[in-house]
């Protein structure tokens, strides 16, 4: 194989490739990562928990020859000793399920050890390990409890031996202290951990549903307004092509083209109107970057219009209008939807050449809304709409009321409270 002229080998399927130079490696989580994460997760609940604690028994055994081999020779262990000795690492393995049978068991291989004046601290490191677990997965009155018996009892074989390894016990016992405190200080920890994850959690739960809810009422919202709008529209389409319509079959030969024309294009206008109110509301579909943004919002000053599209499809319509307050927009935008599905339901249900009293006016904290005619009203067993639970939606969604029912004397009448200022929660 040739060599290439810098001395490199040639490039081998798998080797980094030129194009792949700003390509970085993933690397795994550093070495203090790892000592975070194992020291912030329950240690019942960690991976291959058996298969570390047996490593760890070893590792503690091991170490436990070396101290007793190689330190206060004159208490080197005998064949029992030894026994006692590797017998109190066994435990260790289950010491994650089970802690405190595993420092029990310990404990009872122990004190007879430390009764035949073995090396008195060859099984301290596995006495340690055994008393953090029981103080990192139990609550603090049994860890305290825990450290005052072994304490205890450890004292009262050591004066049995010696005074002075009773007393050298009791001085160093400090240390007992500290790995328990160490055990219940890091289940602490990892409660307080555990709280953050839970809250971090619940608060993404909360964004999650609270996104659904703006996302349910944004299409109950775009719903709403294209039901008004296209009912509104077909209706007035309808009435102005039934106008064309008796005009061109009236007389024929005497054909009034004025009225015709007339007719076309309030047909025509009509359509201009709902396109431009089609678009608007169409808008917040395609708009991505201001998911709350909701387009111009129709209001009061749009009234006339409809007063007058509903003139021009037959009604006879008397306004009074005295509204001395700009309302929110939200409430405008309301009045004038309730309004026109009111106007629409009119032309539609009240029969031909309906008598309607628009009255709208401001009181102190609220909007009133009242629409009347002096029709039939809705067809009896007819299919029911939409138009009544959408205005009566309309109103409680900036948190007013809206009634809607036949009159005593005759007819239909919507009447609607709308409050000027809007609450919490309201749109």
């Amino acid at each position: 194989m040739t060599r290439s002229l810098l001395g490199a080998p040639p490039s081998r399927k798998g080797a980094l490739r030129p194009e792949d130079e700003g390509v970085q490696p993933t690397t795994g989580p550093r070495l203090g990562e790892r000592i975070m994460a194992a020291v912030n997760r329950d240690p019942r609940t960690a991976p291959h928990g058996t298969r570390n604690d047996a490593l760890l028994a070893v590792v503690l055994a091991a170490a436990a020859v070396c101290v007793g081999l190689f330190t206060d020779e004159a208490r080197r262990p005998d064949a029992v000793g030894w026994t006692l000795l590797l017998a109190a690492h066994v435990p260790i393995v289950w010491r994650r399920r089970r802690p405190m049978p595993v420092l029990a068991a310990l404990v009872a291989l122990i004190v007879p050890y430390h009764a035949l004046d073995n090396n008195h601290l060859a099984p301290t490191p596995v006495a340690y390990v055994a008393l953090y677990t029981v103080a990192v997965t139990g609550r603090p009155l049994r860890t305290i409890l825990t450290g005052v018996t072994v304490v205890g009892l450890s004292t009262s074989v050591m004066l049995t031996v010696s005074t002075h390894q009773a007393v050298e016990l009791l001085r160093i016992s400090g240390w007992i202290i500290a790995v328990l405190f160490c055990g219940i200080d890091v289940r602490y920890y990892r409660e307080y951990v555990r709280a953050i994850v839970e809250r971090a959690e619940k608060a993404e739960r909360t964004r999650e549903e609270e996104a659904r809810r703006r996302v349910a009422e944004e299409r109950l919202r775009i719903a709403r307004d294209l039901h008004d709008l296209l009912a509104h529209t077909i209706t007035l389409i309808g009435v102005q092509t039934s106008v064309a319509a008796h005009v061109l079959a009236a007389d024929p030969e005497r054909l009034d083209r004025e009225a015709v024309a007339g007719a076309l294009d309030d047909i025509a206008e009509t359509c201009r109107t709902a396109r431009g109110e089609l678009r608007t509301t169409l808008e917040v579909l395609r708009e991505h970057g201001t998911p709350d943004a909701r387009g111009p919002l129709p209001g009061l000053d749009g009234l006339p219009d409809l007063v007058a599209a509903a003139r021009l499809a037959g009604a006879r319509v008397d306004q009074d209008l005295r509204v001395r307050t700009d309302p929110p927009p939200a409430v405008g935008a309301a009045a004038y939807r309730i309004v026109q599905e009111a106007l629409t339901n009119a032309v539609r249900h009240a029969g031909p050449e309906p008598a309607v009293r628009l009255r709208l006016y401001d009181e102190p904290g609220a909007l009133r809304v009242s629409v009347t005619d002096d029709g039939t009203g809705p067809t009896p067993g007819g299919t029911p709409g939409f138009g009544l639970v959408g205005m009566r939606e309309r109103a409680r969604s900036v948190g007013g009321t809206l009634d809607a029912g036949p009159r005593p004397d005759g007819g239909f009448e919507v009447t609607a409270a709308l409050p000027l200022t809007l609450g919490e929660g309201t749109v």
